[in-house]
């Protein structure tokens, strides 16, 4: 065991890490228990396991989970298809680029939280002024990664493919998406954070449901447990989805070359 450790860095890398999260939820309760921090401020792991037990058997766990989920899913999706689409237009169409980029850009620069209270107005306190604020989130990260991606393609690649009588659908799909794919991964990585963070945000603000909910609500009544316990389940939600995306990275990108930095001196 101890030889397979040493010889797989990625093995040692996740025993490292769960060592490292073990010994940071043991330090945390044995700080809330003998109460070197009052527990009142930051909760304790074994109450939060408790107050995650009790959500679970009463099933409001997966009624507020699964709202949260749908509108960042949904969020993430049109946010994600909008961002390629206007990605791929103003990368190809250099007029469209030197008109909308620099508007993109400004509006970009507008916090999204302060917004969240008009998109409230605009849509109401249903599903809607969630998916927008997500898909809001989503779209400027993949959109700037998109053009960024049509941008760096190599132009004497380019140039080199039209000489041997590629035609402009020829040349987008054996030339100019493989080479932005990578980009598109890199926005929706952080995509997948950016459409749970509208969601919540969305919920924060107005809503009768979903995790921003709880949280809104046991923060106005001093329930750290419960907001711990959304903070967690937030946490496990990210964690997974990231996992999914690396296994959908790897796929996509296995004609890529790996880089062993350890062999470059």
């Amino acid at each position: 065991m101890k030889n397979v450790v040493r010889a797989n860095p990625e093995v040692r890398a996740t025993v490292l890490r769960i060592i490292f999260v073990i010994t940071l939820i043991l330090a945390w309760e044995l700080v809330a228990e003998f109460k070197i921090i009052d527990p009142f401020y930051i909760s304790q792991p074994s109450q939060i396991f408790k107050d995650l037990k009790h959500l679970f058997i009463s099933g409001e766990l997966g009624k507020h989970l699964t709202i949260t989920l749908k509108e960042a899913f949904l969020g993430l999706t049109i946010g994600t298809f909008l961002g390629m689409a206007g990605g791929f237009i103003l990368g190809r169409i250099e007029l469209l680029a030197k008109i909308f980029e620099p508007i993109i850009t400004a509006l970009y620069g507008i916090p999204k939280l302060a917004l969240a209270p008009v998109f409230v107005l605009w849509f109401g306190l249903g599903i809607e002024s969630k998916v927008f604020l997500s898909l809001l989130m989503v779209f400027y990260l993949v959109f700037f990664n998109t053009y960024g991606g049509i941008k760096s393609v190599d132009p004497n690649l380019v140039g080199a493919v039209k000489l041997m009588g590629a035609n402009e659908l020829q040349l987008f799909t054996k030339v100019v998406l493989p080479s932005c794919v990578p980009w598109i991964l890199a926005g929706l990585r952080g995509g997948l954070g950016a459409s749970l963070l509208g969601a919540i945000v969305g919920e924060y603000i107005g809503a009768s449901a979903g995790l921003g909910w709880m949280i809104q609500y046991a923060t106005g009544t001093y329930q750290i447990n419960r907001v711990m316990s959304c903070i967690v389940l937030l946490l496990f939600t990210g964690l997974i989805l990231n996992t999914g995306l690396k296994i959908l990275e790897k796929r996509l990108l296995k004609w890529r070359p790996r880089v062993d930095y350890d062999t470059i001196s």
